[in-house]
């Protein structure tokens, strides 16, 4: 069951990305808890969803408004490592570890964004989170800055790995 709960939240999410482009164009949280319910969403799932949302939001506020300040002392160098905690790592596994650094390398998830998909992904259930639900999460992020990956990143986050046939 507890699986099933973090697939529907994840469902949810979903649901909102592929019908609200933008996260500025998504309805207030009362009215997006309305439409969800009537798209036939459990209400403990949906509660789930926008309790995900709502940090998710704050995150994105708060980084956007950092940015404005420009806060040099929160500015990460190109020669700086981010070390994950024992935490981070028993919950997000190799797998989700091992992508995030990817998205790095390639240039497409800076510093803050990656910090966001982390809060995000640790205040996911589910352990470790699967590389399916932290390519959501990621996708969340970007949709919550307005932002669409490019089409390369996006046809990596839209990628189901195990459909793959081996060449």
């Amino acid at each position: 069951m507890h699986m099933g709960y973090i697939e529907s939240m994840f469902e949810v999410l979903v649901f909102v990305y592929e019908n609200y482009w933008r996260g500025d164009a998504c309805p207030d949280p009362q009215q997006l808890e309305r439409k969800l319910s009537a798209h036939g969403f459990p209400p403990e799932e949906i509660h789930q969803a926008l309790a995900w949302l709502d940090g998710l939001s704050i995150a994105a506020q708060f980084t956007r408004e950092s940015a404005d300040a420009a806060a040099a002392p929160l500015a990460q160098s190109a020669q700086s490592l981010r070390v994950y905690s024992v935490t981070e790592q028993d919950h997000l596994g190799a797998e989700c570890l091992g992508f995030i650094s990817f998205l790095e390398s390639a240039g497409v998830l800076p510093a803050p964004m990656r910090e966001i998909v982390l809060d995000r992904a640790m205040a996911a259930t589910g352990n470790p989170v699967s590389l399916d639900e932290l390519k959501i999460i990621v996708l969340m992020v970007y949709w919550s800055f307005g932002e669409q990956p490019d089409a390369l990143v996006l046809d990596e986050l839209c990628d189901n790995a195990q459909e793959r046939l081996p060449h």
